[in-house]
């Protein structure tokens, strides 16, 4: 019995379980560590950039996401993989809705089978950002494929297991392995590069939201619906700082200490590339009355994402020293 106990200390397993797909990605990622570090049993799974503390799952594998569920039998799945990049979706259309749309409805159907509340991870893109702001009653109307197959992943994973809790949320940033993870961090270089200079939007209206934020989020709504199973449905979340890429670009600089006159406006609509909603800014509301939410100020958290990219490193001697 002593021994028992001892080994019962060591491994103390949290009862609750958190499955988290596209965990090697930047929203997963910090997805992952958020219910990790808050007393869920959880997994992760990811396909290209696997690595051993990840399960190895093509979403695309009925059968082996179908393994992975019935084996862990988990209380929570967080679906944050997705195909994200709007050029990419009008690109590979076949490839995209495969996984925006099938891989969530069969998600679903397979959360449905043993009982997990599903977390659907959607986006802002569903609208037309034409009438903002936009609450969860508000009707889609995406103007791109990106959003269109988002939506219809939406309405895929409401219609395969009614307990599923759809959360869009706005243009993400966060800690990343490279700068091009995220459409913000991305403008990094052109911020820094300032002998050279450079165009940025300043049309579309956007709202940065630290991926650090969403995860808290998905836990305490997680965590919400295990005492209350009301708790389902279409939810938003966001920052809650306008800025086009111009504006993030320039608080970037300055986050930094670096010159942004290099840093050229543009106010015409963008013609290339997929279309874009002007301004789809999500009404929080509905969460907020809830007591959900979490928001890092922009400058904070785009500092703590991106001194490691930082080329003059004379700037760490005066912030840590």
């Amino acid at each position: 019995q002593v021994l028992l106990k001892t080994l019962k200390e060591d491994v103390d397993i949290p009862s609750r379980r958190v499955l988290i797909t596209g965990a090697t990605g930047l929203l997963g990622r910090a997805v992952f560590k958020e219910f990790n570090e808050n007393n869920w049993n959880t997994v992760g799974c990811g396909y290209r950039r696997a690595q051993p503390r990840f399960e190895h799952v093509n979403l695309l594998d009925s059968i082996a996401v179908h393994d992975i569920i019935h084996d862990f039998q988990p209380h929570v799945i967080v679906h944050c993989a997705a195909e994200r990049r709007p050029d990419v979706v009008e690109g590979q259309p076949d490839a995209a809705s495969q996984l925006n749309v099938a891989a969530s409805a069969n998600l679903a159907k397979e959360a449905a089978g043993v009982g997990a509340f599903l977390i659907y991870i959607s986006t802002d893109y569903v609208f037309d950002g034409t009438s903002p702001p936009y609450k969860e009653t508000d009707v889609p109307n995406p103007l791109n494929l990106y959003g269109k197959t988002k939506l219809e992943g939406e309405k895929a994973v409401l219609e395969n297991n009614e307990d599923t809790a759809v959360l869009r949320i706005p243009v993400l940033y966060g800690e990343v392995e490279r700068l091009e993870e995220s459409a913000v961090t991305v403008m990094f270089d052109k911020v820094q590069f300032s002998n050279k200079s450079a165009n940025m939007d300043h049309w579309q209206q956007r709202f940065p939201t630290n991926v650090k934020d969403v995860a808290a989020v998905c836990r305490q709504l997680a965590e919400k619906r295990m005492l209350d199973p009301s708790i389902k449905g279409t939810f938003h979340w966001s920052g809650n700082e306008q800025m086009t890429k111009y504006e993030m670009a320039c608080a970037i600089a300055d986050a930094f200490n670096l010159p942004s006159s290099h840093l050229r406006p543009i106010t015409d609509s963008p013609v290339v590339g997929a279309l874009r909603p002007r301004n789809a800014q999500l009404d929080c509301s509905k969460l907020e009355m809830l007591g959900i939410g979490q928001r890092t100020p922009f400058r904070a958290g785009i500092r703590e994402s991106l001194w490691p990219f930082l080329v003059d490193k004379r700037w760490r001697q005066t912030v840590f020293h």
